[in-house]
């Protein structure tokens, strides 16, 4: 590594380790719920599975359910009832051609259904993507039934082909508008829109290049327009960026728009849109360095307001593993639509290199301006309908699609962002506190099946809970909210489950209510409860924006527990905080406690190890918990420890304890004894054989060693010799100038040395390898 670059690294750490202290992004909730039947309304049906598709039909009182090849109709107040429900398979024959053109006949080859539309006589249009060969129907509720009237419409280009696949549709004044691929193989991506004036995008990679579509929906621009605007449905999406200069394919997030109005050009852009609109899409997160990508929407307006003040709440997600943040990025509406409508335009260019660059575009925008809707400026030209645009402008936007500007998010920084599970669906709601002030909260879900609840207060991330709807732990595909009901509805592939907006009783003190800042949520003096602020005339206490807890009364004490433990034996006094914020202490008979050996601090407990007469007295387990207000400290458990047996009523608490003068402990000692005495025993035994020399003998053994070396180095001599001659042929290595390649020489020199062995010296011996030498 460089010197200077080694600088750098060793300079930035301790930066890096203090923003890593004071980082929002490790937000944890304060709440976790851990899964419970009692968490939620659960549904789900033997052998269905995929509940992905919702329609709330709150003027019924039902929750339109789509699962596989099933559609259930579930109470709203209680979606574990079922009311009705129809069964929508594929034939023996379609799952057989699905099968023949090579997808799974177990999975691929059924009906998943995709869209869930009310139209305007009260009747339901259904969509599957049965067995790869989308097909659509009218679905109708009476008198306790469902109906199908299996009209078999085609769906290719309004449901997917492929039921894994994203998509997204929404029905506008009978109109069905959807995102998804148009074709089996899922290379022809369209925003279509069906009857009665069809129309859809261009198939082109400058319009859409392999995108993920989120979401679809309208927004009623029209409404006191000074222009004469016309309505806009706005779609979300990923794609492949086509601006991109670089080698690996850069995923980014989009929106694109177009006009409700819109009905195609005359020559140029044949029944394509003539409105069609696409922009980039920000949400910063500190650590990244690739663009975040898009997962869901949720658009919240105020009914009191103009649709300009409307947001976009949205998901956003990494598109690489070296991170695990996820983020949520509010927009507003009106910001999204300066930048269609008076934004710059990205051209592409030609360069040498035979690549494509697309740079901004700075030469003449030919009127009407390319991609806007029909207004009182173009009716003023004697423009009515976009059949009457020029050429010019038709041609403009059919090469440039895709504005210069990127949307920025709402103070150009996420709303929320967590590390850990990956957030997939999200919506919103507005609550009014006790303040008088009105909160946005979010309700996110997670792949692992968990439900978030979450408030930006004054540009600080609070979690509120998080808990754990489905088991196992399956993404939450879908999320629906019903205003009617106050209730949430989620889905997922092995069930659907309701949750209220809030769970107010959750928190069994005052303290606790105010520290959880849940704007649903206060703590009723009289009732002595959490209880929901809109059921309550009464003023509650409550501080969301300081979880200031000063207004409390004092908790009732906490009972003390019994407990009784012999001298030398074990015992867990247990105790679990309310808030995962809150750090957890001991004190005995007033005084605080450190941790120890025999005193371990757990995070659900205390651990007293071997146990003695000083551990007895009365122990109390403190919550300690800081809000922006103060330090805040309640008793969370008491326990009354003694030593020795204790009598509670009728009974006698013991706490089992290792026996410590035990048979089998006296045992392991005997045997440690006896294999102390073996192992001196082998080491007296190698002494005196002499395997191992005792420190005065080195110096004696080493002069005894080379005396007797030189004594027998002849005779290992002659051995060697003797032990070589059986295994090869051996010639003399010197024979003054003559060879001698006989086996007779060779035996003659051996049995001479032989006969005078303190005498005669063989010459240097070599082998002979080849047989033909010899």
């Amino acid at each position: 590594m460089h010197p200077l670059l080694s600088l750098c690294v060793f300079w930035l750490l301790p930066l890096t380790l203090t923003l890593e202290e004071d980082s929002p992004l490790d937000c944890v909730p304060r709440r976790s719920v851990p899964y419970h039947r009692d968490n939620a309304h659960l549904f789900w049906e033997e052998g269905v599975f995929n509940y992905s598709t919702m329609l709330l039909r709150e003027d019924l009182n039902l929750l339109m359910l789509g699962a596989r090849e099933a559609v259930f109709a579930l109470d709203l107040k209680d979606i574990s009832k079922k009311h009705a429900s129809v069964k929508w398979k594929v034939t023996q024959k379609q799952e057989e051609e699905c099968k023949n053109k090579g997808k799974d006949p177990e999975t691929e080859c059924k009906n998943y259904i995709r869209v869930l539309q009310k139209m305007e006589d009260n009747r339901m249009y259904v969509c599957g993507t049965n067995a790869f060969d989308p097909e659509c129907d009218y679905m109708s509720y009476a008198d306790g039934n469902l109906t199908l009237e299996k009209a078999a419409e085609d769906g290719k280009g309004l449901c997917p082909f492929d039921p894994f696949q994203r998509y997204a549709s929404i029905m506008f004044e009978n109109s069905l508008y959807s995102a998804t691929s148009m074709n089996f193989l899922g290379s022809e991506p369209a925003l279509m829109r069906s009857n009665p004036n069809p129309i859809r995008t261009e198939f082109k990679s400058s319009w859409l290049n392999e995108p993920t579509f989120v979401s679809l929906t309208e927004m009623p621009e029209s409404q006191q327009s000074e222009s004469g605007d016309d309505d806009k449905v706005y779609m979300f999406f990923s794609e492949t960026a086509v601006e991109c200069d670089c080698y690996n394919k850069l995923v980014v997030s989009r929106v694109a728009r177009v006009c409700k109005g819109d009905l195609g050009g005359q020559r140029t852009l044949q029944k394509k849109w003539t409105s069609f609109l696409k922009a980039r899409m920000d949400c910063p997160v500190l650590e990244s360095q690739l663009p975040y990508i898009i997962q869901d929407t949720y658009l919240w307006c105020d009914k009191q307001k103009h649709w300009r003040d409307c947001l976009f709440f949205a998901v956003f997600t990494p598109q690489s593993d070296t991170s695990d943040l996820s983020a949520v990025c509010a927009y507003r509406v009106s910001d999204i639509s300066k930048v269609f409508t008076e934004g710059k335009y990205k051209t592409p260019v030609h360069v040498e290199t035979s690549f494509v660059k697309w740079v901004m575009y700075s030469g003449d925008v030919p009127f009407p301006r390319p991609g806007a809707c029909i207004d009182n400026a173009a009716r003023k030209e004697g423009i009515n309908q976009t059949l009457g645009l020029p050429d010019r402008t038709l041609q403009f936007i059919k090469d440039r699609p895709l504005m210069d500007q990127a949307i920025q998010p709402i103070d150009e920084k996420p709303k929320l962002v967590r590390r850990g599970a990956t957030f997939t669906r999200i919506i919103v709601n507005q609550a009014q506190a006790a303040d008088g002030n009105k909160y946005h909260v979010m309700f996110v879900g997670t792949e692992e099946g968990t439900l978030l609840k979450a408030v930006n207060y004054d540009e600080e991330m609070f979690i509120i809970e998080e808990i754990q709807l489905f088991e196992p732990q399956e993404p939450i595909k879908i999320l629906k909210f019903s205003d009617a009901m106050g209730q949430i509805y989620a889905g997922s592939d092995y069930g659907a489950a309701q949750v209220p907006l809030a769970t107010c009783h959750r928190s069994s003190s005052c303290m606790d209510c105010v520290l959880a800042r849940d704007p649903y949520c206060g703590w009723d003096i009289v009732e002595r409860k959490c209880i929901f602020l809109s059921t309550s005339q009464r003023e509650l206490i409550q501080s969301v924006k300081d979880g200031n807890a000063s207004d409390c009364p004092d908790a009732d004490p906490v009972k003390p527990i019994i407990q009784s433990i012999l001298p030398g034996g074990n015992l867990k006094l247990h105790c679990t905080s309310p808030s995962n914020l809150a750090k957890t202490a001991w004190e005995r008979d007033g005084s605080p406690l450190t941790p120890a050996t025999r005193l371990q601090f757990l995070r659900d407990g205390l651990l007293i190890l071997n146990a003695s007469d000083s551990d007895a007295g009365r122990y109390r387990c403190l919550s300690i918990e800081h809000s922006k207000a103060d330090k805040y400290s309640t008793t969370v458990a008491e326990y009354q420890v003694s030593i020795g047996t204790t009598g509670t009523g009728n009974r006698t608490v013991i706490v089992p304890q290792p026996q410590v003068e035990s048979p089998s402990v006296a045992g392991l000692q005997v045997v440690v004894a006896l294999l102390l005495v073996s192992l001196l025993a082998l080491l007296a035994w190698n002494f005196y054989k002499g395997h191992i020399p005792l420190p005065w003998n080195c110096r004696k053994r080493n002069s005894a060693q080379s005396l007797e070396t030189h004594e027998q180095d002849g005779l290992s001599r002659n051995a060697l010799r003797l032990e070589v001659a059986e295994e090869k042929p051996l010639v003399l290595g010197t024979d003054n100038g003559r060879s001698n390649n006989n086996h007779t020489g060779g035996e003659a020199a051996f049995n001479a040395a032989d006969e005078h062995e303190d005498t005669v010296t063989l010459p240097t011996l070599k082998y002979i390898d080849d047989e033909s030498e010899i």
